[in-house]
């Protein structure tokens, strides 16, 4: 840790800082979006669109390669095959009569292999394990002025619409019947996602976006009352997961996208065993308050009673 610390403070070491100050960034799209991907149970959806997005990073790496679009950085790619995702994900999801889960699943896989036949006609080198598990110790100044941009508005439209948000994400039929936009709520939660998604890859890439956008949210549900708690919770929990993913990664020399989520995995099974345990505790001791006699019974050592 101490390692570690010295390194953010040393001058010649500058993506160190970078890296900490996009995990404390990310932090907020991982706590605020997940907490409504999570009571919305729409992970599927993000996991859809997090994936197709290596297909126009695919097409953008080509294009440039070829001098087709000269320039044309991966980013763009991906913004236009996340934004076109969650286009075709929510026309389906709201009006179309095909089932969702093969439309989500079709997406799926159609987008990470248009990106690997792409990438694979791409001349000289292009690595998508770059793109699929990312590196936070790549991240730019530019990523951290994007990064800051999204929080804002993000945050903006949590605050600004959250009686909204929390009505749709809680009973969508009862909030529609109270007026509620839930349409355009689920189009924009979607919209916002697609847009989060692309950044996020970069810190922890395409495969472990989707992980980070439930397992702090729901790690921070079993003891959040609301959904703005599970919000502020989730983004505590983040930004906890994402700095001690660093810390130890430093240590151990090992990717530190993939410790965080390990460090987030653990702790999110940790507390649903204890949740679970608790739960099955409560109900043994609500079991015995109704039948004294069989508490007794049961809770006396063997041969006590015989005895007796």
């Amino acid at each position: 840790m101490n390692g570690y610390l010295s390194a953010i403070f040393d001058p010649s070491l500058p993506f160190v800082r970078n890296a900490l100050l996009a995990g404390l960034l990310s932090a907020v799209l991982f706590g605020t979006l997940g907490a409504v991907v999570t009571v919305k149970r729409i992970a599927g959806l993000a996991g859809a669109i997090s994936h197709a997005v290596l297909g126009g990073i695919g097409m953008a790496l080509y294009l440039s390669a070829k001098d087709i679009i000269p320039g044309l950085p991966p980013i763009v790619g991906a913004l236009v095959f996340a934004v076109l995702a969650a286009a075709i994900i929510g026309f389906v999801s709201l009006k179309a009569k095909q089932r969702e889960d093969t439309v989500i699943n079709a997406l799926w896989a159609i987008g990470m292999s248009v990106g690997v036949l792409f990438i694979a006609k791409t001349p000289g080198y292009a690595d998508p394990m770059s793109y699929l598990f990312g590196n936070i110790l790549l991240v730019s100044t530019r990523d951290l002025v994007l990064l800051a941009i999204l929080d804002t508005v993000v945050v903006f439209l949590a605050w600004r619409y959250y009686p909204q948000i929390e009505a749709s994400a809680f009973d969508e039929e009862f909030a529609r019947v109270r007026g509620v936009p839930t349409d355009a709520v689920f189009i924009a939660t979607l919209a916002v996602t697609a847009v989060a998604v692309v950044l996020l890859q970069t810190f922890v890439g395409i495969v472990m976006v989707i992980a980070m956008l439930t397992l702090p949210s729901g790690t921070a549900g079993y003891a959040a009352k609301n959904l703005a708690a599970m919000m502020i919770g989730g983004t505590v929990l983040a930004a906890v997961f994402t700095v001690g993913g660093l810390a130890a990664s430093w240590a151990l020399d090992m990717p530190a996208g993939a410790v965080v989520v390990v460090i987030a995995g653990s702790a999110f099974l940790s507390v649903s065993a204890f949740a679970a345990f608790r739960s099955r505790n409560r109900k043994n001791g609500k079991k015995s308050r109704n039948n004294p006699g069989q508490a007794t019974a049961v809770g006396v050592l063997p041969g006590v009673e015989k005895q007796a």
